[in-house]
């Protein structure tokens, strides 16, 4: 189609255009990249054998779509994705406010035109890109910003009764005619918001202030919700909800692999970042189980989720640490640590809701929580396991470094440690050294001192050392010392011992 030599109605006659509604459109689109076997969602994680196949399925039935889930599933990154299965350009009556089809227009003012002009109607083209209206329900939102209202001053001024459909002036979802339009979060949509829906979903008529007006929109709805029950703000009404066809749920990453995948997509770093920081596969494997344990925690409010954007903030917020502590000791690259863990801190409070319980113990320590437990997770697919080895006949691997620690000795490790001070420390542990080249002897310097760090903070875990968060970093003692070194609280202060 020649877009550019086409800029009548007459023109557009006599070319091969036909028109097509937009769901129509969608599925022709999807047809061709199905046939051609077009991956077609690009960045869209996790979901190729789950959501992918009922949103296609849904596409080709020309169904209104609702997505539901959690917050952080990319719901709304898939609504956006669909304008890729749009045509690259479509034709309109040129100056009509809802891009009227030159072909089959609905407006008065296109079919003004064409009665006028004729053949000599002027057409223009919208790119796919502009096809596309999102709007985020909130309780403030009017029917006049939906739908439309009428404009006392354009009838005022164009001398006109409030009978003439000209002085109606558009909202968002008639100007979104032959486009998706996108309702973010419906539940948080007033229930009188959403019966004035119920029309334009079914039976194409558009009810304002007493004018009934029949304006057959051709619109692809897509919205997104919360699961109803998981709110406390809304539901979706129920009427509202049987004229939308296909409802699909979305859900979390299933896996660590695809987890990390989401994160490095997303987590926005710099090139400075990329280069000097070294960040090993343990630690950004350790991140994304943080979110693992947080949607399983006692102390997190499941019904409100975990998004993924706390793997992608923590991550960014890990790097960020690593690179301060680079820059604050003159060093020009870096290696992660697990010290570099409290960086994460402020990432995870942010995004998580909190139970009684949770709220009882703080945001910071159930961070701390979290990354401890996640630790205690993976530490067993790297050495044995802790508990067991102390049960066992056969020789304690870790009995040289706990020993070290009975003796009175501490470990503090900040997060601001240059290189060399962070070597040393670490090296200062008996038998650290030997057990993590005993298990793996094929590491770098960088990776070796990690799984270093990794088995303190493994065995404080496993309630074999004691682990305590200082400001800026971890201290490490013997267990059974800081049990017996701990303070009378006030409330013993008083006890009469004789």
């Amino acid at each position: 189609m020649d877009y550019n030599n086409i800029k009548t109605l007459g023109q557009l006659k006599a070319s091969s255009y036909k028109s097509l509604s937009v769901k129509d459109e969608l599925r022709k689109n999807l047809i061709i990249q199905l046939q051609n076997k077009d991956a077609g969602f690009e960045g869209i994680l996790g979901y190729d054998e789950t959501v992918i196949p009922e949103l296609q399925t849904a596409i080709l039935s020309r169904h209104n779509i609702l997505l539901l889930g959690l917050r952080g599933q990319a719901k709304t990154r898939i609504a956006r994705l669909m304008v890729n299965l749009l045509d690259e350009y479509i034709p309109y009556i040129s100056g009509s406010e809802i891009f009227d089809d030159p072909l089959n227009p609905i407006s008065w003012y296109a079919k003004h035109e064409i009665l006028i002009h004729g053949d000599n109607t002027p057409v223009s083209w919208q790119h796919r890109s502009e096809r596309y209206t999102e709007k985020l329900a909130t309780p403030d939102v009017t029917v006049a910003d939906l739908i439309g209202d009428v404009d006392p001053i354009k009838a005022a001024t164009l001398k006109l009764t409030y009978n003439d459909e000209r002085v109606i002036h558009f909202g968002l979802i008639p100007r979104a005619h032959r486009s998706i339009f996108v309702i973010n979060e419906l539940p948080d949509l007033q229930a009188r918001i959403q019966v004035a829906l119920f029309n334009m979903l079914q039976e194409k008529d558009i009810q304002i202030r007493g004018f009934k007006l029949r304006l057959p929109l051709d619109v692809q709805f897509v919205f997104t919700a919360n699961p109803e029950d998981y709110t406390n703000r809304g539901s979706i009404v129920t009427p509202l909800k049987d004229r939308i066809e296909s409802q699909i749920l979305t859900h979390y990453p299933k896996t660590i692999e695809i987890s990390r995948m989401i994160t490095f997509q997303e987590a926005k770093l710099t090139e400075e970042q990329k280069a000097n920081i070294e960040v090993d596969g343990l630690v950004k494997d350790l991140i994304e189980q943080v979110a693992f344990e947080a949607r399983k925690s006692e102390f997190i409010d499941q019904k409100s989720g975990v998004s993924a954007r706390l793997t992608i903030t923590a991550y960014e917020n890990l790097i960020s640490t690593a690179e301060r502590r680079m820059l604050i000791n003159g060093e020009k690259s870096t290696s992660v640590r697990l010290s570099d863990l409290v960086g994460i801190i402020p990432a995870v409070t942010g995004k998580i809701e909190l139970v009684y319980e949770g709220e009882l113990e703080g945001p910071a320590k159930v961070a701390n929580t979290l990354i401890g437990k996640a630790i205690k997770t993976s530490f067993a697919r790297y050495f044995p396991d802790p508990e067991r080895a102390k049960k066992s006949k056969t020789a304690n691997p870790y009995n040289e470094i706990t020993e070290w620690f009975t003796e009175g000795n501490t470990l503090d490790i900040a997060d601001s440690l240059g290189q060399k001070k962070y070597e040393k420390q670490l090296m200062e542990v008996n038998g650290l050294y030997d057990l993590v080249k005993k298990f793996h002897a094929k590491l770098s310097e960088a990776q070796t001192l990690l799984l270093m760090e990794f088995v303190l903070h493994g065995l404080a875990e496993y309630s074999q050392l004691n682990k305590k968060y200082l400001e800026g970093g971890f201290g490490f003692s013997d267990m059974f010392e800081s049990l017996f070194n701990t303070e009378l609280g006030d409330d013993d202060d008083d006890i009469n011992f004789r």
